[in-house]
This record gives C-alpha cells, sequence and structure tokens, in this order.
C-alpha cells in the first residue's frame, strides 16, 4: 500500500485526464465496494465517450496538425500486439476455447470456419450483464481509455452497444469508472469493425481493469455478448522493481514515430543531407492522388548502374495502412548513413558491393488516410486499398495464367517460354483497370536490373515466397517455383533472424500457426494471390522477390517502434546480403570484348532463366553447389561451362565470351522474337497515350470553337 500511495502522490499534479487535474486511484474510496452491477439494476447516465478523439483538455492546434491522428494520453497496453499474454486475460466465462478471453484482442481475425480454435472474439456464455472481461497489466497502471470492436466474422454479426468499466489491485475488490457522482457507461459498436475510443473522465491507477458489458446486439433471443478490446494505459515505476520492465528501447537513436507523407520527405532528405555521397532522392511517379512515389538510393556511387554490382530493393507500403513497413524502411535509411559514416565494416561492403533502392510508401494516399485515424482507430482495412479502391498486391499483370496456359496448349515445349513473359496487351490498355501506382512500380522493375527484393507488409508474422497464384484457382494449394530451394532459403534468411518469429515460445496473430513451417510458407499454399507483385517480377524480370509479413499489428503505436526495430534489424541487413549469392559475370563478344545485352542465362535442371542486361552483366541467385551454366544470344554460338557456388557470402565470378557465327557478322546482330515483341507493345502504348491526347485536344477546341460561336 506504501508503494500505491507514493505512485498516486507522484503523479496527483500531473493527471490530463481528470477536469480537476487528479488522477483517482484505488486507495481511495474503498469503502464504496462496488461489485459488478446486477441485471436488474437501473442503467446510470452516460459517460462522454469518443469515436475519434479524446474529451479531455485539448489546446489549440494549427490546421495542419488538425489533420494528424487523435493524440491518446496513454499508450496501448498491447492486446493487439501480443505484449500482453493470455495469461493476462481472464472473463467470467467463455462459450467455447476459439471464443476465449486470449481472442478478445482489437483487430483480430477469424478463421474461415466457424466454430474452430481461431475466431474472432472472446464471447461470453451466459447472456446477462454480469460478464467481464479482464486484463491484468502485471504492475500498476494508469488507465486512461479503452476502444472497442465487435466479433470479426463472415457467419455472425455481434457487437456490444455500451459497457461499464471497473479497476480492482487484487481482483476482490473493485471500483467502477465514474461519470461524477454517477457510474460511468461508455458507448460501445455500432458495427463489428469499426474501433471505437471511449476516454475515461477520470484516468485511475490500478492493475486490473474490466470491460463489463451492459447492452449488446440482440439479434432476437440468439445474439451473444462479443467483443475485441484493447486498453490504454501508462505503467507506472514500481519502487519495489530493480529491472522495471523488459527493454523496448534499442541503441540506435533513430527517429522513431509515424510520418505522414511531409514527414517521410523531410526524414529522407535530411539522410540525404547527411550522407550526400551515398545517397540518392529520386520519384519514380505519382500516386491517384498526385503524391510522389518517393524511392532512396544509398551506393557508394548513387545514380549509376555499376559493372557487376547487383541492384537490391525494399518495397513498403502497398497496403497503405500497414505502416511498420515505412517505418522501417525510413529507419534503415538512418541507420546505414550513420553506420557508413561511423565505418561499420558491415554496412560500408553493404553500400561500396550493392545498389540499394528503398521506396517507403508505394500507396501514400492510403496512408494518409491511415495516419489520420491513428493506429489503434484505423481497424483492418482502413488505407488498404489505392484512392481508387485497387488492392495493388492483385494489381499487377497475372503473367501466371498466361504460363500455365501456354504449358497446357503447346506440344513443342522447346517453343515455350519461361522467363519475361510478355505484358499482356489488355492490361497495358489506358482504360485497364490497373493503379497509377502499380503502373509506376512496374515501369521502376523494367528500367532497373533488380536481381533481389522484398516487399513488406503487415497483419501477420511470417515471410512468403513464389509462386503466390494457385494453378487451378484452388483457394490454398502448394504452388513452387522451378527456384523453389532457393526462394525457401531466402524466405528462412529472414525468418530464422527475425527475433520475433525466431521465438520458439510466441502465440499464433490470427488464425493460423505458421510456427510449425518455421514461419514460412510458399504463398500460395496459405491463400491464392493472383496478380501479386512476388509472381510479376519473377516472370517478367530478373527480380526474386518475397514478402515479410512483419508483425500481428497492422499499424503500432509509435510507442511499439523501437522494438520493432530491434526485431527487424537484423534480418534487413541479412536478407540484403542474400543478393551476393549464386553466381555472376559478363558476356562478351569475343572480337570486340562489348558486353552482349538480351543473352539468355540457363541452368541445368532449373527451368526458369534470367538475362544479361545493357553492359552483360548478369547475376543468377542460387544456393550452394556445382552447376552446368548455359548461355545463348541471338547471333552467337552457345557456350557452357561448370560454375561453382560455395557458402560464403561472395558471388562466383562466371564470365561467358562468345562468338559470332560467320554467316550472321555482315548482317550484323538482330533482335530476338521477344525482344522485337516488347518493343512493338511499347510503341502500341506510346500509340495510344498519344491518341488519347490529340482527340482531348482536338475536344477541348471543338468546344472553345462552339463557345464563341
Amino acid at each position: 500500500m506504501a508503494g500505491l500511495l507514493w505512485v498516486a502522490l507522484l503523479l496527483l499534479s500531473s493527471c490530463r485526464g481528470s477536469p480537476t487535474g487528479r488522477t483517482q486511484t484505488l486507495s481511495e474510496d474503498l469503502t464504496s465496494n462496488s461489485s459488478l452491477p446486477s441485471a436488474g439494476e437501473s442503467q446510470p447516465t452516460a459517460a462522454p465517450t469518443s469515436g475519434l478523439t479524446s474529451t479531455t483538455n485539448e489546446t489549440s492546434k494549427t490546421p495542419e496538425e488538425e489533420e494528424g491522428p487523435p493524440e491518446l494520453e496513454c499508450p496501448p497496453l498491447g492486446l493487439e500486439s501480443l505484449r500482453v499474454k493470455d495469461g493476462q486475460l481472464r472473463a467470467s466465462s467463455f462459450k467455447r476455447r476459439g471464443l476465449g478471453p486470449h481472442r478478445g484482442r482489437l483487430n483480430i481475425q477469424s478463421g474461415i470456419e466457424d466454430g474452430d480454435i481461431y475466431d474472432g472474439a472472446w464471447c461470453a456464455r451466459h447472456r446477462d450483464k454480469n460478464q467481464w472481461l479482464e486484463v491484468d497489466a502485471r504492475r500498476l497502471t494508469r488507465f486512461t481509455g479503452v476502444i472497442l470492436q465487435g466479433r470479426n466474422s463472415i457467419w455472425s454479426w455481434d457487437v456490444v452497444h455500451s459497457y461499464k468499466v471497473q479497476f480492482s489491485n487484487d481482483t476482490l475488490v473493485w471500483k467502477p469508472s465514474m461519470n461524477g457522482s454517477q457510474e460511468a457507461v461508455y458507448e460501445g459498436n455500432k458495427d463489428a469493425e469499426t474501433p471505437v475510443l471511449a476516454v475515461f473522465n477520470t484516468s485511475t491507477v490500478a492493475r486490473y481493469i474490466r470491460i463489463n458489458p451492459q447492452t449488446w446486439y440482440q439479434n432476437g433471443s440468439d445474439g451473444d455478448i462479443c467483443l475485441r478490446a484493447e486498453v490504454l494505459g501508462c505503467a507506472l515505476p514500481d519502487p519495489k522493481d530493480v529491472w522495471q520492465t523488459e527493454p523496448t528501447e534499442t541503441d540506435d537513436q533513430l527517429d522513431f514515430r509515424h510520418h505522414n507523407y511531409k514527414e517521410m520527405r523531410k526524414l529522407m532528405k535530411s539522410v540525404n543531407d547527411e550522407c550526400p555521397d551515398i545517397t540518392r532522392i529520386y520519384t519514380i511517379g505519382k500516386s491517384h492522388g498526385g503524391l510522389k512515389l518517393y524511392v532512396m538510393e544509398i551506393s557508394d556511387n548513387p545514380g549509376k548502374h555499376e559493372l557487376g554490382e547487383p541492384e537490391f530493393r525494399y518495397v513498403a507500403g502497398m497496403h497503405g495502412n500497414e505502416a511498420l513497413g515505412r517505418e522501417l524502411v525510413l529507419n534503415l535509411m538512418q541507420y546505414m548513413c550513420r553506420q557508413y559514416k561511423r565505418g561499420d565494416e558491415r554496412v560500408v561492403h553493404l553500400v561500396k558491393e550493392t545498389r540499394i533502392h528503398l521506396l517507403p510508401s508505394m500507396n501514400p494516399d492510403g496512408y494518409e488516410t491511415a495516419f489520420k485515424k491513428g493506429s489503434e482507430l484505423a481497424g483492418w482495412a482502413l488505407g488498404r486499398y489505392s484512392h481508387e479502391g485497387i488492392d495493388m498486391n492483385h494489381n499487377f499483370a497475372d503473367l501466371n495464367s498466361v504460363m500455365w496456359t501456354a504449358i497446357e496448349l503447346e506440344t513443342d515445349r522447346s517453343k515455350l517460354i519461361n522467363h519475361y513473359f510478355p505484358i499482356p496487351e489488355k492490361y497495358t490498355s489506358e482504360d485497364a483497370f490497373v493503379a497509377s501506382e502499380t503502373r509506376a512500380v512496374i515501369s521502376w522493375m523494367q528500367n532497373i536490373p533488380f536481381v533481389l527484393g522484398a516487399n513488406l507488409h503487415g497483419g501477420e508474422v511470417v515471410v512468403t515466397y513464389p509462386f503466390d497464384m494457385t494453378r487451378d484457382w484452388a483457394p490454398r494449394e502448394h504452388t513452387p517455383t522451378p527456384d523453389d530451394s532457393f526462394f525457401r532459403w531466402l524466405a528462412a534468411a529472414y525468418a530464422s533472424t527475425n527475433q520475433v518469429m525466431s521465438d520458439p515460445d510466441r502465440r499464433p496473430c490470427h488464425n493460423t500457426d505458421f510456427l510449425r513451417s518455421n514461419n514460412i510458407i510458399n504463398g500460395a499454399a496459405w491463400h491464392n494471390v493472383p496478380g501479386s507483385m512476388n509472381d510479376f517480377s519473377y516472370l517478367h524480370t530478373n527480380c526474386f522477390e518475397i514478402t515479410v509479413e512483419l508483425s500481428c499489428d497492422k499499424f503500432p503505436h509509435a510507442s511499439e517502434l523501437p522494438l520493432e526495430w530491434r526485431n527487424n534489424r537484423e534480418s534487413l541487413l541479412v536478407f540484403m546480403e542474400q543478393v551476393h549469392r549464386g553466381i555472376k559475370g559478363v558476356i562478351r563478344d569475343k572480337d570486340s570484348g562489348e558486353g552482349i545485352a538480351d543473352a539468355v542465362i540457363k541452368v541445368d535442371e532449373i527451368d526458369h532463366h534470367i538475362r544479361s542486361v545493357a553492359d552483360g552483366d548478369f547475376w543468377r541467385l542460387l544456393n550452394p553447389g556445382e552447376y552446368q551454366v548455359t548461355v545463348t544470344a541471338e547471333g552467337y554460338r552457345p557456350s557452357s561451362r561448370t560454375c561453382w557456388v560455395r557458402y560464403d557470402l561472395h558471388p562466383t565470378v562466371c564470365d561467358f565470351h562468345l562468338t559470332k557465327i560467320p554467316q550472321q557478322k555482315a548482317k550484323g546482330r538482330s533482335l530476338s522474337k521477344d525482344l522485337q515483341l516488347r518493343l512493338r507493345q511499347q510503341r502500341l502504348r506510346k500509340l495510344r497515350i498519344a491518341t488519347k491526347a490529340i482527340n482531348r485536344r482536338r475536344a477541348a477546341a471543338a468546344g472553345r470553337r462552339q463557345t464563341v460561336r
């Protein structure tokens, strides 16, 4: 009790939640032993609540500041992020295991089958006002609010319309949250998915908090009491606890906060100013809303492709509300700049031997929408899609179907191609339902010879690798690429070095236990994703790409960002280093010594080829082993050699010198049929754009003439 009084005195003058500037503690007024209400009690006066903003005293803000999210006095305890463990959650009752208190977490997603162990809320067994969900903060905490959601389910619709809140230090004596002299009743949900914030009029110091539903959707007589929740509270210092809590900070002094579009630009500019010799900022296009898609290049020669140096990319924010990837990429920029200046050998080697491209926000429109709601109030899907309502992870050209259809129809397998599939004409038309952001990224992928990349998502903790699309449109089916063994290596390289993924005791985020597969999975074996960036990258370019699902919480609170950086820093670096596995080399004309572009590099027993780029250099990602490699080029004799790939992070150099076929020396080198096709498609696209522009000008001119008349 002495420790409790010490904490209460410490906070007495600093409370912002109470109109009187006073924090209420459970050491006060314990004589008014308030237990849970009975079903027959009358409803007290409702307390002020907020769906978006706090009802506490607010200072005046500039118009720019008002665009930001509502400020929470205290951060979330971590029900959504799993910082709050299952053992800290109790309930008065629950219908079954899949609807137990451990499922009462904000934004938790249910399984497809109703009745399994992965349902989408805590649901009480009984339908009365004596039901409650309890959270044990495990230390004294100043509770300031609650965020509530209904049940996530495709089969059931259950929400709590109003609720009370009680506090305790020992789970024996409970004190209600008050609204003046009456017990407060807080407004709950009108739908199952929109999070609703209730800010307490008076913050209360306690260890335990209970959410006690009062009214709920009845659905005749079948309505259940179901909810998902997050609790807001500030942990207080415990004078008896020498170690306090587990460390959440990191030694890296980085800008750990959420950055909107303007703040992101400022941060990127500050990194460029700090390290101008190794960084360059460029844009690859604009979003539908007119926001530029900025990329940070990190290299010892920014702006230039160096012969033999591989190109790497990280793409974040394809889904605008999956914000952790964006912040990790921004942190990575700062980290690499500062470590390079400090002479960190690992970072210096990466910068000198790799051309790195970092796109922190592929969907800035979606991010701005989610950012304005705030990390806890954006829900599961707000900001996911582009401004036009497009899911960009399904928006790339479906080249899988093109490939599989050709395999089924073509009897002569020698005529089949297995790489650099051309984009279908219908996809490139101006009327195609393709996001401007997707078009910009495709153009970027075609202009830069990327070798390896990852796109960063959120909402799960797993690494997925191609193919993402099932062959027969099954909901899920293992669908490997010819490079399946190397993709599994890439996925394991990230997962095994990630502090959360490598934790054998972690619980599943939502409805799939990826621990069974060591936190990696073939994308199509998880769920069918036609038009994914991973599959498109593999089939249309030389680049191998994976998807990293970074955290259970799509939009973690800013207080979680230092820990998330610590969890992912090593993984981000290790994965970049994998671009130096396999073989690399330059394909040259034996007579002139000039590089040969568009030569085809074939590895025996792997039915996927790659091509050399403009200067004749190439990179072929491979696991350690012995490989027979053959190079062919239009107008040249094929050349083969054996290449050994070792276990160290240094690619084996395998150069090739090709001899021209004599009868074609005088004729000059002709373009391959595939290249001719791609050039023809590019010309047709430019023609359509030009024609459309001409028609618009003609229509505008005709309109002006009619106005003059």
